[in-house]
């Protein structure tokens, strides 16, 4: 381990930690757009109000437990770090200082939770959800980043394949995101009435948000500047390229029509999956990763409509499968040009990695759902987690922020036979046509 500053590494990290900042209110933006004009200051809220919850667990408890030396079994770090303390700015961890290396990280975590927000939208309490923040970071980030991450995490030694948050991020949160709505259960006129998006141009900038802040997500976790920085950095290009272009054929082929959303939703999925495999695979195979994530996350967005849970903005269709798409390629796709060792079954490695993989996405996926299952459910039974029918109906934003996003007012709708509503949609994507609703 580097014991002195590499001066390029810590300006490239410098970057890339702000770059990885900024998708956070970049995915207050692709949210706010996908619900109804009723909810968007909420949907704001619930990703900004993620930043400095998680900070302040972060700091004190969280990056210790996370990258602190390991207290037993791979399975948590300790607490030598607690409230940062032994670091200093003199301090050096792989090259750069480690209280950059620290805000680097706390960036991922701020982000993971604040995609969860998106499978309960329109009908959660504001305070449930900011005590079910940094709970969440500490029962289910943190464990799972040292498993993955830390020292002598076990999955990292187990040989399972991470390189920028697939099993950490992105099936952490998508699992958590099942559980969650489970635990809520679905919107009032869920099956019923369409809920489109509020505002397309919102969903269209802060995908294009995300998708810039991406490049510090994936090459920034590279922690050099160097080939494989580079390499990362364009298999994250091309991945959400091809899984634009998947999920527009799919559009094409099944509705006749390809969409802004689906531009969208597409561009998203593709970087999803190449989230994990980015520093394992090559370019021609990062274009397979992002078409597949592509083609499969337009199939499972319609998947709650068969399984009945509302899953508002499609967590589960697209983190949560899109991880578990980018990651298990791992072990297909691998080349130990990119790895420096591990190869999947067509670079010739066998079926050994891709073996790996599939344990590590079963135990990321089943610690996530069923800790965030019983949080969630204790926080229901203490607090409440959902807003009342009369609130969801009349409009979150100005049920609970005394707030409405637009002056000349806003455009909820009232599902038939309550309050004199009419039933007639306006919202986000929720109507069930066909295999998905893109």
């Amino acid at each position: 381990m580097p014991s002195s500053i590499d001066p390029a590494a810590t300006v490239w990290l410098l970057i890339s930690t702000a770059l990885v900042l900024l998708m956070t209110p970049g995915l207050a933006i692709f949210y706010g757009g996908m619900v109804r004009s009723t909810g968007v200051l909420n949907m704001l809220m619930m990703s900004f109000v993620s930043i400095p919850l998680v900070t302040i667990t972060w700091l004190l408890f969280g990056y210790s437990l996370a990258f602190g030396p390991d207290s037993g079994g791979g399975i948590i770090g300790d607490l030598g770090h607690f409230a940062l303390s032994g670091i200093t700015p003199g301090t050096v961890r792989v090259g750069v200082p480690e209280l950059l290396y620290v805000t680097f990280e706390l960036t991922f975590a701020i982000l993971t939770v604040a995609l969860i927000s998106g499978a309960i939208a329109d009908r959660a309490k504001f305070s449930a959800w900011v005590v079910f923040v940094p709970l969440w970071t500490l029962l289910v980030y943190v464990p799972v980043a040292h498993w993955v991450w830390g020292p002598n995490g076990w999955l990292a030694s187990f040989g399972a394949l991470d390189f920028a948050g697939g099993l950490v991020v992105e099936i952490a949160s998508g699992a958590s995101a099942l559980a969650l709505a489970l635990v809520l259960g679905p919107r009032i006129g869920f099956k019923v009435d369409a809920m489109r998006p509020h505002n397309l141009p919102f969903v269209l900038l802060g995908a294009g948000l995300l998708w810039f802040g991406w490049f510090g997500f994936n090459a920034g976790s590279a922690l050099k500047a160097d080939g494989i920085a580079a390499a990362v950095f364009l298999n994250t290009l091309v991945a959400g390229c091809l899984g634009m272009l998947g999920w527009l054929v799919v559009e094409r082929v099944r509705d006749g029509h390809p969409t802004t959303f689906g531009a969208a939703s597409g561009a998203v999925a593709g970087l999803v999956a190449i989230t994990p495999s980015c520093g394992s695979v090559d370019t021609l195979g990062a274009v397979v990763v992002g078409l597949v994530a592509g083609v499969a996350c337009s199939f499972a967005v319609g998947w709650k409509f068969k399984g009945g849970y509302d899953d508002s903005l499609d967590v589960v269709g697209v983190h949560f499968v899109g991880g578990i798409v980018g990651t298990l390629l791992i072990g297909l796709l691998a080349s130990r040009v990119m790895t420096g060792g591990a190869r999947g079954l067509f670079h010739g490695g066998g079926l050994a990695q891709l073996g790996k993989q599939i344990v590590a996405v079963l135990a990321v996926a089943l610690w996530a759902f069923v800790i965030s299952f019983v949080l969630g459910t204790v926080i229901d039974r203490v607090l409440g987690f959902r807003i009342s029918k009369e609130d969801e109906v009349a409009g979150i934003d100005f049920a609970l922020h005394a707030e409405t996003a637009y002056a000349e007012g806003v455009h909820g709708h009232a599902p038939r036979g309550l309050f004199g509503g009419t039933g007639r949609p306006h919202g986000d994507r929720d109507r069930p046509h066909g295999d998905g609703d893109h």
